[in-house]
């Protein structure tokens, strides 16, 4: 009966025609049994407790959803599969595994597949030399290199995981990456082959036609073209470095954002802040937290700034500190548009000219890069304030409005009195010197401790160390008051040297707290030696009345003269020494005594003492409207800004 068995088994598998299902004598575990679906030859063999089925040709096996296809297959205890030739593993409608050999275990479920191997799920292909893929939990994986390739994107690495469920794939150890746009290496990443999103484990070098990026964490989204690099992220164009905490990157936008610690720098350009946003179509820098920006000469320090490099134009919002050499500023918002060369700083301004010694305190200023200049309005005392430095002292000044502007224009003239305006000469552009004009109108009004005075307006240059004072001026100087329609005051050293007054001019000198010595001209120059009055020259219908003292200090009366020039030199405490009169002077001596000394005024006699600025607050005291005269030889500023 055997015999005849295996005869027919013989003459069945001569003729390619068997069908069988194989038989284990032995107990299988459920679910590990390899089914038979078709072989066009079959030998089955049992030695001992292990039994063999050979089969050959078209192949088919099965176990659950899992199918393999090959030439020929060797089945052991039919748990332990050999398949050799065009070996096919399916396992449901989109995963297919090619490859030369393949070994199976029934019970593991475990397949090593060997040779030219490649994994098809979907679009995705895996190729490699070596590959394990385990059924029951649908991960394949490799140890000896593989390359894996879904769409435009090939990616690389001695060491990977592919999980079918989930379309994710690890690749570990000498990861390559190339797509259309950029080029990768790493040490480890995942991707994502139904998102196209890849994510970077550790140390990654990004590198496109243009630029290169290093970071140690984040993710690429292939497909939308969108990055995030962390993790020491830092990224290289050109001359452009550019390092953060993180590091973002949208291509359709074509948007940078770098938070915490971030930094940008290129040859002309530096950016800091918590975080920077660069748009590279509008050319826009948006930087924010301790944000500075700095190009060139120009440094901003601030807690927004934004700025557009296309339209030449930045805003800043929060405290701001900008430098621009020779000048500084200080303000709680500034804007600047290139294009017109204007700006605007708002909020607490503090701005310094550190070449010229100047620095202006207001609530607003409108500034020119372009011509360097400056108009501050209002201030923490409702009037911006100027400070500049003269005999090694403070001094402090204040108007409605104050304009610097720079010394190209024009300088003052002040060795003649054959005219009562300002000369005007013109400077070529090109001698442009840290030299600068000030101008301040209305209300002006000044304090140092030696020296005060208030006026209508009155322009300063720091070139010639002149002030101008016109509009009912007003000069203090120790116990001296100094009036006139017009003044010039000359500064030597920083020093007081000369007080100019052109027309209606009257000095009144207090003597001993109790006397006013007069002196009345139509112009009179004040000579000043270490601040202190020394000499007054006087033209023109000159009349002067003095306290005449003997050479012991005490008075023997009171001198009124009328000449037309007369010289007045003074000795200690502005005391008058010695008068000398020209042509014709008409003289009269009063004895003390039978002198009314309070009715004794020249004409045009004013002691403003509620007037005087005593201390540096007091020059934000607005004068009243009656005493408030606009000149009508006030200097014209010839300048665009003062069109404004």
């Amino acid at each position: 009966m055997y015999r005849q068995l295996w005869l027919i088994g013989l003459v069945l598998m001569v003729l390619g025609s068997i069908r069988l299902q194989a038989q284990t004598p032995g107990p299988v575990k459920e679910g590990s049994r390899v089914k038979v679906n078709y072989s066009d030859k079959l030998l089955y063999d049992k030695r001992g407790e292990t039994t063999i089925q050979r089969l050959k040709g078209n192949v088919e096996l099965k176990q659950d959803s899992v199918y393999m296809y090959c030439d020929s297959a060797i089945i052991e205890n039919e748990t332990q599969v050999y398949a050799y030739g065009n070996v096919v593993i399916q396992q449901g409608d989109s995963l297919k595994i090619f490859a030369d050999e393949a070994q199976y275990d029934g019970e593991s479920k475990i397949a090593n597949l060997l040779g030219r191997v490649i994994l098809v799920n979907g679009d995705r292909k895996l190729y490699t030399r070596r590959l394990d893929y385990r059924t029951d939990t649908r991960v394949a994986y490799y140890t000896n290199n593989a390359t894996m390739v879904s769409d435009s994107l090939s990616l690389t690495s001695k060491v990977g995981y592919y999980y079918v469920a989930t379309k994710e794939a690890q690749f570990r150890e000498k990861v390559t990456a190339e797509g259309p746009r950029f080029r990768l290496k790493a040490d480890s990443l995942n991707y994502n082959t139904e998102s196209k999103v890849v994510d970077f484990l550790g140390p990654t070098i990004i590198t496109t036609d243009s630029s290169k990026v290093y970071c140690e964490d984040g993710f690429y989204d292939t497909a939308n073209n969108r990055a995030e690099f962390s993790g020491n992220a830092q990224y290289v164009k050109n001359d452009q470095q550019a390092e953060a905490d993180t590091i973002t990157y949208d291509d359709n936008l074509k948007i940078y954002s770098l938070r915490g610690n971030a930094r940008v720098e290129d040859s002309t350009r530096l950016a800091i802040g918590d975080l920077i946003r660069y748009d590279e179509l509008q050319d826009t820098t948006f930087l924010q937290g301790s944000a500075r920006y700095r190009e060139k000469e120009q440094d901003i320090n601030s807690e927004i700034i934004s700025y557009n490099r296309k339209k030449g134009t930045f805003k800043t919002l929060g405290r701001t500190f900008i430098s621009d050499p020779p000048n500084l500023m200080e303000a709680d918002q500034i804007g600047f548009d290139d294009a017109t060369g204007l700006g605007l700083a708002t909020g607490n301004v503090m701005w310094r000219d550190t070449a010229a010694e100047l620095s202006i305190n207001s609530a607003r200023a409108e500034y020119g890069k372009k011509t360097d200049y400056l108009k501050a309005t209002g201030g923490p005392k409702g009037r911006p304030e100027l400070i500049t430095i003269a005999e090694g002292d403070s001094l402090f000044l204040s108007a409605d409005t104050l304009l610097a502007v720079k010394d190209t224009l024009s300088t003052m003239k002040s060795d003649t009195l054959k005219s009562d305006t300002l000369k005007v000469t013109q400077r070529d552009t090109m001698q442009a010197d840290s030299n600068r004009i000030l101008h301040a109108y209305h209300n002006a009004r000044i304090f140092k401790k030696d020296f005060q005075a208030v006026c209508d307006s009155l322009v300063y240059s720091t070139r010639d160390s002149i002030f101008a004072l016109y509009g009912n001026p007003i000069v203090w100087s120790d116990t001296s008051q100094f009036t006139a329609d017009t003044m010039y005051i000359t500064m030597k050293n920083k020093k007081i040297d000369k007080i100019i007054m052109r027309s209606n001019s009257f000095i009144i000198v207090i003597s001993d707290g109790t006397y006013f010595n007069q002196i009345k001209a139509r112009n009179v120059v004040s000579h000043f030696v270490e601040s202190n009055l020394k000499r007054m020259d006087a033209f023109g219908n000159a009349e002067v009345i003095y306290y005449a003292k003997d050479d012991g200090g005490a008075y023997v009366g009171v001198n009124k003269t009328e000449c037309s020039e007369m010289v007045i030199r003074f000795g200690a405490k502005n005391a008058v020494e010695k008068i000398t009169f020209i042509t014709e002077p008409k003289s009269t001596l009063s004895p003390m005594g039978t002198t009314n000394h309070r009715s004794l005024r020249l004409k045009g006699f004013r002691w403003e003492v509620d007037t005087r600025p005593r201390k540096r607050e007091d020059i934000f005291v607005v004068l009243s409207p009656q005493n408030r005269t606009v000149p009508a030889n006030r200097i014209k500023i010839n300048t665009d800004e003062e069109e404004k």
